[in-house]
Order: C-alpha cells, then sequence, then structure tokens
C-alpha cells in the first residue's frame, strides 16, 4: 500500500470528480494521502476533505500565497493548531517554505512567513512539509537558525546531493513524485536512485507534477488535451522509483511508506483505516478551494 505524502486533493481541478478521484487512489493501492493547505482560506477545507475520505492534512501558508496575506494569518495559523491539537489527522504544518523561482515575490516577505511558520511547528511540536524551489540553501538555514528538530519533508525535491544530505541530517525526508519519470531528470533520478533508502518519500503533488506518460505538448495543450495528475498514479510512479533503486514494486511501497511514516509520524496511528471516515468529524464542513502548488 501506498502513501502519496502530497496531494492537493482540494484544488478545483478536482471539483467536478473528488469522489472517484479518491476510489481511482485507493482501487490502485494509495490508501493515504497528505493534503497541505496553502492559505488561511483553505484550512477548513484540507481538514474536512481529510475527515471526509480518512486521509490526513496539514495547515501553512504557501510561499505563493505570502503576498496576500498578513500577520493576522498567522495568528489564525497558530489558532487553528491550537484548536486541532489532538486531531490525529492533523500531521504537519505545510505546505510553507521559499520559491525563488517566481520573480515577483518579495524574498523578505517570504523569508519572514517561512521563520515565523517554523517557529510555530517547534512550538506545536509538528513536522513541516517543505515547498523547496531554488531554495534549498536559505531553507537549511532557517531551520538551524530556528532549531527545528521536528523533521519533515522536502517537497519534490530538486536540489544538489550535498543539499540533500543535508537536510537528511536534519531529520527530513525527500519527495520524489512524477519528475522522476522523465528520462531527461537526469539529476533527480540520479539522487532517487543513490540517496540511502530512508530518505526517500512518494508524492504525487496533484494536479500537478504529471509523469512522463500523462505529458502534453504545448501543441497539445491548446487543443484542450490536459495533464492533469492524481493520486491513482503514484504505484507507477513509485515503480520507476523502483527500477532506478533495483527494489521489487513491493519493496517500493513498504519503504517509502515506512520513511512516510517517519518523517510524520501521526500517519502511522492512522494505519490502514478510512472505513469510518463517514463518521469521522462529522461537524467538519467540506468544499471545493482554488490553489494547488
Amino acid at each position: 500500500m501506498w502513501i502519496d505524502t502530497h496531494c492537493h486533493l482540494d484544488a478545483g481541478e478536482f471539483d467536478d470528480d473528488r469522489a472517484a478521484v479518491v476510489t481511482r487512489a485507493r482501487a490502485a493501492g494509495v490508501n493515504q494521502v497528505v493534503i497541505p493547505a496553502v492559505s488561511v482560506q483553505n484550512f477548513d477545507t484540507v481538514r474536512a476533505l481529510a475527515h471526509e475520505h480518512g486521509f490526513a492534512y496539514a495547515l501553512g501558508i504557501h510561499p505563493l500565497y505570502v503576498m496576500q496575506a498578513s500577520q493576522e494569518d498567522l495568528v489564525a495559523l497558530d489558532q487553528a493548531l491550537t484548536a486541532h491539537r489532538d486531531d490525529p489527522r492533523l500531521v504537519a504544518i505545510g505546505e510553507i517554505g521559499l520559491d525563488f523561482f517566481v520573480k515577483s515575490l518579495d524574498p523578505a516577505r517570504q523569508q519572514h512567513f517561512y521563520l515565523e511558520q517554523i517557529k510555530l511547528a517547534r512550538r506545536h511540536e509538528l513536522p513541516v512539509i517543505l515547498h523547496v524551489r531554488r531554495s534549498a540553501d536559505q531553507l537549511l538555514g532557517g531551520l538551524r537558525r530556528v532549531g527545528l528538530t521536528t523533521g519533515g519533508i522536502g517537497h519534490a525535491f530538486n536540489g544538489s546531493r550535498q543539499q540533500a544530505d543535508a537536510f537528511l541530517a536534519l531529520g527530513f525526508k525527500l519527495g520524489f513524485g512524477g519528475t522522476v519519470t522523465f528520462e531527461r531528470s537526469l539529476q533527480i533520478r540520479r539522487l532517487a536512485a543513490e540517496l540511502p533508502a530512508e530518505a526517500l518519500v512518494t508524492e504525487t503533488d496533484a494536479p500537478d507534477i504529471p509523469p512522463q506518460w500523462l505529458y502534453k505538448t504545448a501543441q497539445e495543450r491548446a487543443a484542450g488535451a490536459s495533464m492533469r495528475n492524481e493520486p491513482a498514479e503514484l504505484p507507477r510512479i513509485g515503480a520507476t522509483l523502483a527500477t532506478l533503486r533495483g527494489w521489487t514494486v513491493e519493496e517500493a511501497a513498504r519503504i517509502t511508506r515506512a520513511n512516510a511514516q517517519a518523517a510524520l509520524p501521526r500517519l502511522k496511528a492512522l494505519g490502514h483505516d478510512h472505513t469510518a471516515a463517514s463518521q469521522d468529524d462529522a461537524a467538519v464542513g467540506h468544499g471545493g478551494a482554488a490553489g494547488a502548488l
């Protein structure tokens, strides 16, 4: 059984068939999914979806959303973490981090929200799910400055081996998804093949980062073709990882599942049980939300 450690199930791309997406995921052997928030506006939605489907969730403010965020949003995050501290499905603070690829984002503002959120992670004793895009060294610097010891996951990791080792030394696992299926992704495939087995977790980032078999050319996309990713693709992504490692698919599922549970310890208590999801926190409302990254 597989764990998708990063899926934006609340994204608008899933509004028309979200239940079918979940059904396909389970039929494919993906029995646990982590749904990270991206802003205070979808905190309630990701929590509701996790309870509705027997999944897990994380709360945080994504770096692409900090330009619209305020200090009050950090207060709201702190309050939500306090209010739901005993919710077993709340497994991390995320998706947070730094993005230095998008030039319109203020680096100083990103740094402020990142540091404040890892301080909250330390205070609430939760791991973090990190957005890492051209920002590995700065993320590492923040973790060391705050002294975060709860670890977490470096989502969609694409840094160097030296940076990977630095994250591992701080107790992190590294997420590998659709990008690893492209033969031209030489650095990522090399890392996936050579890092210690205990470093790796699997993810889709659905509906984003489609694997190679879902990729469409610009011309095809202009004609209306979709590249929407979904959790049911995870076992095939995992099979690619298994090939790179020389593992069986079963070994890849077992190893990456254990790693995910080590990175996000509350996942282990959730186990395989999703049968009671319909009874899980009936007071929680649910609905769609925009944005998945």
